[in-house]
């Protein structure tokens, strides 16, 4: 549903939805001019959501938190979300791969998760995004499967389990999501990232914290300033109560609890040594009994 403004009349309440043989639309055809200035304002519209995939996100009947607001309204190459569980953000991610679907023509998106299951599932909140924004002004779906979505533009969105082998082959890729990325292999982010080179597209991870090692953890803590680093605990989300935080609280590890909806890169519980005592016990200042110069491997 739309609030639009064609001059100094607003038109409230314009719904987008396909016109069916019950819709009482009869005054368009009696009217051309009104018909006219009716589909210049949605085509006013839908150019104002090209630029704020907020505004599509609120006709497609979704309300969205601050930070995913910004989010959504972010122009950066390479987003990283560590964000708690049911926090929303394979969400917001769904909405983002489908804003460049509809406004990028011709673009491809792939959604990676660590398997297949997980893939389908965020696929799942892409097609349900899309269904809820289809109007004759949008573009169509011409082909359709529990893991492709292909568009009259020429867009394609595509779903995969994460793994090295099942996503080499694809380029010029305008829109990388990877699900549950501290789980993937580190094999798959360093497979994936060439594939952005010409395309100059953008690529989103978004997880819990898994330990304090990997692809996720390394670009959160260590990665180039040109990341958008967003995180948001459980505690952030007005959908998670306080009183069900508490409960958890009690009833849950430390260690689950503080990773997975504190959003904390905690030492894994099969570690012998501590990070940082790993870290600690490494120096630049000794010289190595062999060096690199001197190896014949």
């Amino acid at each position: 549903m739309f609030k639009l403004t064609i001059g100094a009349t607003k038109l409230q309440n314009m719904d987008y939805q396909p016109m069916t043989s019950s819709d009482n639309y009869s005054h368009l055809s009696q009217n051309p001019l009104w018909n006219q200035a009716i589909r210049a304002a949605i085509k006013e519209r839908l150019e104002l959501e090209k630029g704020d995939a907020c505004l599509m996100a609120t006709r497609a009947g979704l309300t969205p938190d601050r930070w995913q607001s910004d989010l959504l309204r972010s122009d950066a190459k390479q987003m990283i979300l560590n964000c708690s569980r049911q926090s929303g953000k394979s969400t917001i991610s769904a909405v983002l791969a489908v804003h460049e679907a509809i406004y990028a023509p011709g673009s491809l998106t792939l959604l990676l998760a660590p398997s297949l299951r997980q893939s389908t599932e965020l696929f799942r909140k892409v097609k349900d995004i899309f269904v809820a924004l289809q109007s004759p002004y949008t573009p169509q779906i011409i082909e359709e499967s529990n893991l492709r979505l292909e568009l009259n533009n020429d867009s394609r969105i595509i779903s995969l389990p994460g793994t090295e082998q099942t996503v080499r082959g694809f380029s010029s890729v305008g829109l990388l999501v990877v699900d549950e990325a501290a789980v993937c292999d580190d094999a798959l982010f360093y497979a994936i990232k060439p594939m952005l080179a010409i395309s100059n597209g953008r690529i989103i991870l978004l997880s819990t914290p898994r330990g304090r090692r990997g692809f996720f953890y390394d670009v959160w803590e260590g990665g180039a300033d040109d990341w958008h680093r967003t995180r948001i605990t459980a505690q952030e989300c007005p959908r998670i109560s306080p009183e069900w935080l508490e409960n958890e609280k009690r009833t849950m590890p430390a260690f689950w609890f503080k990773q997975e909806l504190e959003c904390e890169f905690t030492e894994t519980l099969d570690s012998v040594f501590s990070f940082d005592d790993i870290e600690a016990a490494i120096s630049s200042d000794i010289t190595p009994l062999f060096p690199k110069e001197q190896s014949s491997l």
